[in-house]
Protein backbone atom coordinates (compact mmCIF):
# COMPACT_ATOMS: atom_id res chain seq x y z
CA UNK A 1 0.00 0.00 0.00
CA UNK A 2 1.71 3.58 -1.26
CA UNK A 3 1.79 6.77 1.38
CA UNK A 4 -1.29 8.20 -0.79
CA UNK A 5 -3.68 5.06 0.12
CA UNK A 6 -2.46 4.92 3.62
CA UNK A 7 -2.99 8.47 3.77
CA UNK A 8 -6.75 8.14 2.53
CA UNK A 9 -7.55 4.83 4.85
CA UNK A 10 -6.66 7.02 7.85
CA UNK A 11 -8.45 9.88 6.72
CA UNK A 12 -11.39 7.74 6.41
CA UNK A 13 -10.85 5.72 10.36
CA UNK A 14 -10.06 9.25 11.53
CA UNK A 15 -13.41 11.02 9.78
CA UNK A 16 -15.68 7.59 11.09
CA UNK A 17 -14.11 8.26 14.58
CA UNK A 18 -15.18 11.94 14.78
CA UNK A 19 -18.74 11.31 13.33
CA UNK A 20 -19.00 8.22 15.63
CA UNK A 21 -18.50 10.48 19.08
CA UNK A 22 -20.11 13.06 20.70
CA UNK A 23 -18.51 16.28 20.75
CA UNK A 24 -20.13 16.72 16.99
CA UNK A 25 -22.94 19.95 17.87
CA UNK A 26 -23.01 18.46 21.31
CA UNK A 27 -23.84 21.91 22.81
CA UNK A 28 -27.35 21.50 21.02
CA UNK A 29 -29.92 21.41 23.86
CA UNK A 30 -33.62 20.44 24.05
CA UNK A 31 -34.09 18.43 20.66
CA UNK A 32 -37.29 17.11 19.90
CA UNK A 33 -37.57 13.21 19.45
CA UNK A 34 -38.66 12.16 15.99
CA UNK A 35 -41.16 10.02 17.01
CA UNK A 36 -44.98 11.04 16.83
CA UNK A 37 -46.18 13.53 19.19
CA UNK A 38 -48.58 10.47 20.91
CA UNK A 39 -45.31 8.31 21.55
CA UNK A 40 -43.66 11.83 22.65
CA UNK A 41 -45.83 12.38 25.23
CA UNK A 42 -46.46 8.58 26.66
CA UNK A 43 -42.62 8.21 27.22
CA UNK A 44 -41.95 11.96 28.57
CA UNK A 45 -45.25 12.74 30.15
CA UNK A 46 -43.85 13.59 33.22
CA UNK A 47 -41.22 16.41 32.30
CA UNK A 48 -43.45 17.91 29.68
CA UNK A 49 -46.00 18.37 27.21
CA UNK A 50 -46.06 19.88 23.41
CA UNK A 51 -48.88 21.90 23.11
CA UNK A 52 -50.43 21.96 19.35
CA UNK A 53 -49.69 26.00 17.38
CA UNK A 54 -53.41 26.44 17.45
CA UNK A 55 -53.48 25.86 21.42
CA UNK A 56 -50.98 28.06 22.21
CA UNK A 57 -52.21 30.81 24.69
CA UNK A 58 -51.43 34.40 23.48
CA UNK A 59 -52.41 35.99 27.23
CA UNK A 60 -51.62 34.10 30.93
CA UNK A 61 -54.45 31.68 31.82
CA UNK A 62 -54.10 33.37 35.04
CA UNK A 63 -52.64 35.91 37.39
CA UNK A 64 -48.92 35.22 38.54
CA UNK A 65 -48.30 33.76 42.18
CA UNK A 66 -45.39 34.03 44.36
CA UNK A 67 -43.02 31.03 44.37
CA UNK A 68 -40.19 30.35 46.34
CA UNK A 69 -37.04 32.36 46.22
CA UNK A 70 -39.02 35.26 44.44
CA UNK A 71 -38.23 38.62 46.15
CA UNK A 72 -40.78 41.14 46.90
CA UNK A 73 -41.15 44.40 47.59
CA UNK A 74 -43.92 46.55 48.74
CA UNK A 75 -44.76 50.10 49.07
CA UNK A 76 -46.77 50.96 52.43
CA UNK A 77 -48.62 54.62 53.79
CA UNK A 78 -51.62 55.53 55.53
CA UNK A 79 -55.09 57.13 55.26
CA UNK A 80 -55.56 55.30 52.12
CA UNK A 81 -52.27 56.32 50.65
CA UNK A 82 -52.61 60.13 51.50
CA UNK A 83 -49.09 60.74 52.16
CA UNK A 84 -47.87 59.38 48.84
CA UNK A 85 -50.27 61.81 47.05
CA UNK A 86 -49.38 65.04 48.81
CA UNK A 87 -45.49 64.43 48.25
CA UNK A 88 -45.87 64.00 44.69
CA UNK A 89 -47.93 67.01 44.73
CA UNK A 90 -45.33 68.74 46.75
CA UNK A 91 -47.92 69.99 49.41
CA UNK A 92 -47.21 67.07 51.85
CA UNK A 93 -46.93 68.81 55.76
CA UNK A 94 -44.94 65.44 57.63
CA UNK A 95 -40.91 65.99 58.82
CA UNK A 96 -38.82 65.72 55.42
CA UNK A 97 -36.73 63.28 57.35
CA UNK A 98 -39.71 61.15 58.18
CA UNK A 99 -40.58 61.21 54.48
CA UNK A 100 -37.21 60.24 53.64
CA UNK A 101 -37.07 56.83 55.98
CA UNK A 102 -40.19 55.36 54.90
CA UNK A 103 -39.08 55.54 51.22
CA UNK A 104 -35.82 53.88 52.45
CA UNK A 105 -37.70 51.06 54.26
CA UNK A 106 -40.33 51.05 50.91
CA UNK A 107 -37.72 50.02 48.88
CA UNK A 108 -36.49 47.00 50.87
CA UNK A 109 -36.47 43.47 49.22
CA UNK A 110 -38.15 40.30 51.22
CA UNK A 111 -37.46 36.78 50.19
CA UNK A 112 -39.64 34.28 50.13
CA UNK A 113 -37.94 31.19 51.50
CA UNK A 114 -37.68 27.44 50.70
CA UNK A 115 -40.73 27.08 53.02
CA UNK A 116 -42.76 29.57 51.61
CA UNK A 117 -42.50 31.98 53.74
CA UNK A 118 -41.12 35.33 54.33
CA UNK A 119 -39.83 37.74 57.57
CA UNK A 120 -41.54 41.43 57.23
CA UNK A 121 -41.77 44.16 60.02
CA UNK A 122 -44.33 44.22 62.82
CA UNK A 123 -46.07 41.49 60.80
CA UNK A 124 -43.66 38.67 61.40
CA UNK A 125 -43.50 35.12 59.63
CA UNK A 126 -45.71 35.31 56.54
CA UNK A 127 -46.75 32.08 54.23
CA UNK A 128 -46.88 33.54 50.72
CA UNK A 129 -46.25 30.76 47.91
CA UNK A 130 -49.12 30.14 46.18
CA UNK A 131 -50.37 33.73 46.67
CA UNK A 132 -51.58 36.11 43.58
CA UNK A 133 -49.78 40.03 44.13
CA UNK A 134 -53.35 41.00 44.67
CA UNK A 135 -54.28 38.88 47.07
CA UNK A 136 -50.47 39.59 48.93
CA UNK A 137 -51.86 43.29 48.58
CA UNK A 138 -55.24 42.53 50.71
CA UNK A 139 -53.99 40.29 53.08
CA UNK A 140 -51.23 42.71 53.71
CA UNK A 141 -53.67 45.82 53.92
CA UNK A 142 -55.63 43.75 56.53
CA UNK A 143 -52.56 42.97 58.84
CA UNK A 144 -50.93 46.25 58.79
CA UNK A 145 -54.35 47.88 59.65
CA UNK A 146 -53.59 46.53 62.92
CA UNK A 147 -50.92 48.86 63.14
CA UNK A 148 -51.70 52.01 60.98
CA UNK A 149 -55.17 53.95 59.92
CA UNK A 150 -56.26 53.22 56.57
CA UNK A 151 -53.11 51.65 54.86
CA UNK A 152 -52.17 51.63 50.98
CA UNK A 153 -50.17 48.60 50.11
CA UNK A 154 -48.35 48.02 46.90
CA UNK A 155 -46.87 44.90 45.99
CA UNK A 156 -44.37 44.16 43.45
CA UNK A 157 -41.88 41.16 42.75
CA UNK A 158 -38.59 42.18 41.64
CA UNK A 159 -37.08 39.08 40.25
CA UNK A 160 -39.70 37.72 37.68
CA UNK A 161 -37.17 36.37 34.87
CA UNK A 162 -37.34 35.11 31.72
CA UNK A 163 -34.27 33.11 30.48
CA UNK A 164 -34.12 33.29 26.32
CA UNK A 165 -31.42 31.56 24.16
CA UNK A 166 -31.30 33.18 20.91
CA UNK A 167 -29.66 30.53 18.74
CA UNK A 168 -26.52 31.10 19.91
CA UNK A 169 -25.41 29.60 23.13
CA UNK A 170 -22.88 31.87 24.27
CA UNK A 171 -25.72 35.08 23.70
CA UNK A 172 -28.18 33.48 26.20
CA UNK A 173 -29.44 36.41 28.68
CA UNK A 174 -31.78 36.00 31.61
CA UNK A 175 -34.33 39.24 31.15
CA UNK A 176 -35.50 40.62 34.43
CA UNK A 177 -39.52 41.44 33.41
CA UNK A 178 -40.56 44.87 34.15
CA UNK A 179 -44.29 44.84 33.28
CA UNK A 180 -46.92 42.30 33.27
CA UNK A 181 -47.66 42.58 29.31
CA UNK A 182 -43.99 41.98 28.17
CA UNK A 183 -43.96 39.89 24.82
CA UNK A 184 -42.07 37.59 23.39
CA UNK A 185 -40.81 40.33 20.61
CA UNK A 186 -39.63 42.26 23.24
CA UNK A 187 -37.30 39.62 25.04
CA UNK A 188 -35.83 38.28 21.75
CA UNK A 189 -35.20 42.22 21.33
CA UNK A 190 -33.75 42.98 24.37
CA UNK A 191 -31.40 40.01 23.96
CA UNK A 192 -30.47 41.68 20.22
CA UNK A 193 -32.85 39.41 18.38
CA UNK A 194 -33.04 35.98 16.97
CA UNK A 195 -28.84 34.88 16.18
CA UNK A 196 -27.39 34.16 12.76
CA UNK A 197 -27.51 30.49 13.50
CA UNK A 198 -31.19 30.49 14.79
CA UNK A 199 -33.61 29.22 13.10
CA UNK A 200 -36.65 31.65 13.47
CA UNK A 201 -38.96 28.48 11.91
CA UNK A 202 -38.03 26.88 15.37
CA UNK A 203 -38.37 28.49 18.49
CA UNK A 204 -39.89 26.54 21.80
CA UNK A 205 -41.37 28.51 24.64
CA UNK A 206 -41.22 26.61 27.69
CA UNK A 207 -43.86 27.28 30.36
CA UNK A 208 -44.01 25.70 34.08
CA UNK A 209 -47.83 24.63 34.56
CA UNK A 210 -48.48 22.85 37.41
CA UNK A 211 -45.47 20.90 38.27
CA UNK A 212 -44.13 20.23 34.56
CA UNK A 213 -42.93 22.22 31.35
CA UNK A 214 -45.99 23.09 28.74
CA UNK A 215 -43.68 23.34 25.19
CA UNK A 216 -45.28 25.95 22.52
CA UNK A 217 -43.94 25.35 19.27
CA UNK A 218 -43.60 28.68 17.42
CA UNK A 219 -43.15 30.11 13.74
CA UNK A 220 -41.68 33.40 13.40
CA UNK A 221 -40.06 32.97 10.13
CA UNK A 222 -43.17 34.34 7.92
CA UNK A 223 -45.95 37.32 8.46
CA UNK A 224 -48.02 34.21 9.85
CA UNK A 225 -45.82 34.33 13.31
CA UNK A 226 -47.09 37.76 14.13
CA UNK A 227 -49.75 35.72 15.66
CA UNK A 228 -47.12 34.89 18.35
CA UNK A 229 -45.25 38.00 18.26
CA UNK A 230 -47.51 39.94 20.84
CA UNK A 231 -47.45 36.63 22.77
CA UNK A 232 -47.16 37.76 26.51
CA UNK A 233 -44.43 36.08 28.28
CA UNK A 234 -44.87 35.05 32.05
CA UNK A 235 -42.05 34.03 35.24
CA UNK A 236 -39.88 31.61 34.55
CA UNK A 237 -40.48 30.85 31.30
CA UNK A 238 -37.44 29.52 28.59
CA UNK A 239 -37.47 30.49 24.85
CA UNK A 240 -35.57 28.70 23.01
CA UNK A 241 -34.35 29.33 19.55
CA UNK A 242 -33.41 26.20 17.76
CA UNK A 243 -29.70 26.65 16.53
CA UNK A 244 -28.75 25.75 12.53
CA UNK A 245 -26.20 22.72 13.70
CA UNK A 246 -22.53 23.26 12.42
CA UNK A 247 -22.21 20.31 10.71
CA UNK A 248 -19.07 20.92 8.54
CA UNK A 249 -17.36 23.66 10.50
CA UNK A 250 -17.44 21.12 13.67
CA UNK A 251 -16.52 17.98 11.78
CA UNK A 252 -13.35 19.95 10.75
CA UNK A 253 -12.55 21.37 13.90
CA UNK A 254 -12.60 17.52 15.31
CA UNK A 255 -10.62 15.84 12.14
CA UNK A 256 -8.18 19.03 11.60
CA UNK A 257 -5.47 17.92 15.11
CA UNK A 258 -6.09 14.16 13.78
CA UNK A 259 -4.81 14.71 10.67
CA UNK A 260 -2.19 17.06 11.24
CA UNK A 261 -1.20 14.24 13.74
CA UNK A 262 -0.95 11.42 11.03
CA UNK A 263 0.28 13.70 8.00
CA UNK A 264 3.02 14.09 10.81
CA UNK A 265 3.28 10.78 11.44
CA UNK A 266 3.12 9.72 8.03
CA UNK A 267 5.97 12.20 7.14
CA UNK A 268 8.37 10.47 9.88
CA UNK A 269 7.46 7.19 8.55
CA UNK A 270 8.62 8.28 5.35
CA UNK A 271 11.82 9.68 6.45
CA UNK A 272 12.98 6.41 8.34
CA UNK A 273 11.80 4.26 5.33
CA UNK A 274 14.14 6.54 3.00
CA UNK A 275 17.15 6.05 5.56
CA UNK A 276 17.35 2.61 5.21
Amino acid sequence: MNTKNLLGNLLIIALISVLSGCGINSSLMFKTPKNSISEIDTLTSKYYTIVDKSEVPLLPQEDYKITKDDKIMFLLSTNGGQDIVSGQAGVSNRDVNSVQTQRSYNQLEYVVRSDGKVMLPLIGELYLEGMTVKKTEDTLKKLFSEHFLDPFVQVTVTNKRVIVFPGDGGAAKVIYIKNNNTTLMEVIAEVGGISERGKSKAIKLMRSVNGKREIYPIDLSTLEGLAFADMVVQANDYVYVEPTPKLGREVLAQVAPIVSILTSGLILFNVFMNLK
